[in-house]
Order: structure tokens, then sequence, then C-alpha cells
């Protein structure tokens, strides 16, 4: 198996949720009536009847902004065991990625999640690849069956923030010699 799986969250990882830049947040191929904030919005994602759900084909592109640098550790994606995602695709800091170019870019790191995996597991990212993350673009490529579409109950992300100096804060030390 492609995708190697935590028996839980590290102690010192969160869940980046309130890290998300909510009015940037885009996902292309979604069902009007199922859309994404139902896989990743506190509240919706809780509730397995709600789902984000794929439109003309089993294919969804995630593009997902933060207000501040994170460091991406670990990935939950909780789906049916028919429809929910099979191979996902994570790319770090890529902005503007449509259907026709997002193969033109090798991933951060690909998983293929497995039944087991999609009730909710965690699965463990290549670390290094995501430390000083902006943005995440998730490709989900195919479903579990190849069936028309594809559905997702719940994204979680989950890592820690990077400290980094708001250069606005700085106040000017005056030079008395």
């Amino acid at each position: 198996m492609a995708a190697e799986s935590a028996s839980a969250i590290q102690r010192n990882q969160v869940d980046l949720l309130e890290h998300i830049d909510w009015r940037s947040v885009e996902c292309l191929n979604q069902s009007s009536s199922h859309s994404v904030a139902n896989a990743l919005k506190q509240g919706y994602r809780e509730d397995d009847g709600l789902v984000l759900e794929s439109d003309a084909d089993e294919q969804l592109l995630l593009y997902i902004p933060f207000t501040q640098v994170v460091k991406l550790h670990s990935i939950v994606v909780k789906g049916p065991e028919e429809e929910g995602p099979k191979t996902v695709k994570l790319y770090s800091n890529r902005e503007h990625m449509g259907f026709s170019n997002v193969n033109d870019f090798p991933p951060s790191d690909t998983v293929v999640l497995s039944p087991e995996t999609l009730k909710g597991k965690p699965v463990v990212l290549k670390y290094v690849k995501f430390q000083n993350v902006r943005s995440l673009t998730i490709f989900i490529e195919d479903n579990q069956s190849d069936s028309e579409t594809t559905k997702v109950q719940k994204i979680g992300l989950y890592g820690t923030t990077v400290e980094t100096t708001v250069m606005k804060d700085l106040k000017k030390v005056e030079d008395n010699h």
C-alpha cells in the first residue's frame, strides 16, 4: 500500500481548519448541491450525510490557501466505500491549476487510499515536501470503484503553523550614535 497510515495524529499536530483562507478556497467539478464546504468546514464535515460530490466525472480539483504558512503532516480523507477517492495527488504552493495542466507538474506527494483508510484514518505525508505551505492543491484523480462520481465526506488537514515575522509589526529602532 502506497499510503503510510498513522495510528493517531501526533500530539503536536493540530487541525489546520482555522488557518484556511475560506474566501479563496476553490473546487473544480463540484456538484452545485454538494459543494466543498460539506467536506471541509467544521460541523458539516462531521455529518456523513453531507458530501462533496463530483459533477461531470469522477475527478475533483481543490485549491486550499492558508492564512499563514503551515507545515502539513497528515491528511484524513473520509468517504463511502464505493465512491470514495482512491488516487489523491497533493501539490504544495501550486496556484491556478486546472484539469488541463494538473499532470504537467509533479505532485509533492501521491496517496492511494484504501477502503480501510477512507473510514477516517490519518495518512502521513512526505513531511519534508510540506514544510512551508501557503496553499495546498488536492487532485482527486479517481475513486474506489471507477464509478461516475466521487464522494468525499471529510477532508482534515493536520500539521503546525510556522512562526513568521509580521513585517508591519516591526518598530524602527533609533540609532543614537
